[in-house]
Parts: C-alpha cells; sequence; structure tokens
C-alpha cells in the first residue's frame, strides 16, 4: 500500500497529486495568466509564480485528498524536462519536504509521465501499447513494454505539433494560447479549404517546421492580394491548419502501429485534448480495429495526477531518487 504526493512544475502550472495505490485521490492545478499578455511563457515569472503558488497548491491537494502530510509514503516531481526556473523549485520543494519527513523521493520524467496518464482510468490499454504523445514541445512515438520500459521509436526532428499549433495562431492574429482557439474556430470551418505543404520525411519521424513556412508565405501572399483575407477566412483557416497538422500525425502513427503490429494505441500530451485529434485518431482506430484510449481532459496538460501514476510504479519498483538528483531542462529516457 502506498500514498504518494505528487508535484508537478516543469512549466508555467503549479499542480500537485496524491495517489494512493494507483488510485488518484486529488489533482489541483493552478494556472498563470500573468503570460497571456506577452503572447507566450516568460521563464522568469513562471518560476517566481510557483514560489508562490506551490505551498497553498500542495495543501489544497492534500485537503481534497483527506490526508495530511504524515499519511504520505513518497514525494514525487517532475525532474525533466522543461523550463530549469520551474524545474528548480518544485524539485527544491520536493527534496526538502522528503528531508524533512524522512520519506523516499522519486523523480519523475515528464514525457513519461504524459504516456502513463493512460494508466489513470479503469479502462486501460494492455501493454504493450503505443502512445502519440503530443505537447508544445515535443512530439513522439513510444511503445511502452510496460510501466518501467517505455521506447521512442518516432519524434519531430524540429518543431512539435504543439509548437505549430500556437505559431499558427499567432500568424492569425489569435491570443494566446492559440492552440485551443485554433481548435474552437475549426469547429465551425472547411478543413479543405485551403492546402498547405506537408513534410516527406522517412521513417516514424515528424518535422512541422516546413509547415509553419508554408502557412506563413501562402498569409503573405493572400494578405498583399487582400489584407482583410484573415478575417474573412478565419474559420476556414483554422479548420485547414487543423486538419494539416492532425493527418500528419496521425499518418505517421497509423504507419507504426502496422509496422509494430500493436494493437492498443493511446495519445497524450497537451494537444490531445484537441477535439480534431481525438475524433481523427478515433476514427482511424476504429477502421483498422485498435483499440483507442484517450485520457481524461484534465489529465492531458501539464498535471501532477500523471507524475503520481509514474511514481506510483517507480515505487512498487522501490525505484527512489537521492537527494542529491537534480532537475534538467532536457534529458534523455
Amino acid at each position: 500500500m502506498s500514498t504518494i504526493l505528487a508535484i508537478e512544475s516543469s512549466c508555467d502550472d503549479t499542480s500537485a497529486s496524491v495517489c494512493r495505490d494507483g488510485k488518484i485521490l486529488s489533482n489541483y492545478i493552478a494556472n498563470q495568466t500573468v503570460h497571456e499578455k506577452y503572447g507566450g511563457v516568460i521563464p522568469e515569472l513562471a518560476s517566481r509564480a510557483h514560489m508562490q503558488n506551490i505551498v497553498p497548491v500542495v495543501d489544497v491537494a492534500l485537503r481534497e485528498a483527506d490526508v495530511t502530510l504524515h499519511d504520505i509514503d513518497a514525494i514525487a516531481f517532475t525532474e525533466a524536462p522543461g523550463l530549469i526556473g520551474s524545474l528548480l523549485v518544485g524539485s527544491g520543494f520536493a527534496k526538502s519536504l522528503a528531508l524533512a519527513l524522512n520519506k523516499p523521493l522519486i523523480a519523475v520524467h515528464h514525457m513519461q509521465a504524459h504516456v502513463l496518464a493512460n494508466l489513470i482510468s479503469e479502462q486501460q490499454p494492455a501493454f504493450p501499447f503505443l502512445c502519440l504523445t503530443v505537447s508544445g514541445g515535443h512530439t513522439q512515438i513510444v511503445i511502452a513494454n510496460r510501466a518501467s520500459d517505455l521506447k521512442v521509436i518516432g519524434e519531430t526532428l524540429d518543431d512539435a505539433a504543439g509548437e505549430a499549433f500556437d505559431k499558427s495562431a499567432k500568424m492569425l492574429g489569435l491570443p494566446y494560447p492559440g492552440g485551443p482557439m485554433i481548435d474552437k474556430y475549426a469547429q465551425e470551418g472547411d478543413p479543405m479549404k485551403f492546402k498547405f505543404a506537408e513534410p516527406q520525411i522517412a521513417g516514424l519521424d515528424f518535422s512541422f517546421s516546413g509547415l509553419k513556412t508554408s502557412i506563413l508565405y501562402f498569409l503573405q501572399k493572400q494578405m498583399k492580394e487582400n489584407e482583410h483575407f484573415i478575417q474573412e477566412n478565419l474559420v476556414d483557416l483554422c479548420a485547414s491548419v487543423q486538419y494539416t497538422i492532425i493527418n500528419i500525425l496521425l499518418k505517421k502513427y497509423k504507419k507504426a502501429a502496422l509496422q509494430t503490429g500493436i494493437k492498443d494505441l493511446c495519445i497524450a500530451g497537451g494537444v490531445s485534448a484537441n477535439s480534431g485529434l481525438r475524433k481523427g485518431f478515433e476514427e482511424m482506430c476504429k477502421q483498422n480495429g485498435w483499440r483507442s484510449f484517450i485520457p481524461a481532459f484534465e489529465y492531458c496538460t501539464d498535471n501532477a495526477a500523471m507524475i503520481a501514476i509514474a511514481a506510483y510504479y517507480k515505487y512498487s519498483e522501490r525505484d527512489f531518487s537521492p537527494l542529491s538528483v537534480t532537475a534538467s531542462a532536457r534529458a534523455n529516457w
């Protein structure tokens, strides 16, 4: 039996979660709205906000789970990757708490936790399963042989799909964060109205830098002819951009499934909250006789519950970290 307190602070959300024997008892998130006026996350402001938020966030998570610090068997935290200042706040707090309570410390890889978020619900994929993990900073196809054996078989060579969404939204004049705004407007538009270049990358890797350039040049050309082009075609532009990004993602994912023969498929990461991706993914799985799994919305974006579930499996194998463990902005699996 284990009760784990987990802390997530890799970017601009401060989150804490309590997990008991693989069941999430609480998952509290404090968002930072300060970044909206800058059109992106400001690392220094993010780390300062984490310092302000982390104590009350942990307090709320404990109270919602109806546990005290003395009931906790281990402290987990996001080790990497992420913004180094943000990571240091979470790791420093977790290490201090583990030392004060004399409890084991569990360091968790953020992207591995996104994959394992699919194990939170009662309906879970069977090992081995595939996971397409899509976020603002990463795009990966992962084979999960078991919770402690995750292997990346495809990833982006340059920009991530989430960044492609956000940068496209910025070109269209949409406010930050732009990805959800594209999803909102896309539901009213024609996804086939405009065509954008899709990368021709061999294997299972992705590339989105060329797509962003294609969108940029297209908009510049159209704006020269009609300065109101974006406003007049916003919903169709959003639908076309979203369709192209999702098509790139699912083509590779289908290829990976066919190559591996794995029939339990998952998606994860912040972009897995996109309604177009969720619908397209489920349709692809249905057409090919594969089982599809998607975390609940609250477990798609950065959250401590996914850190907690990853820590639960590490705890079962007594995979603990020394207090000397250090956070890292970038880390290999």
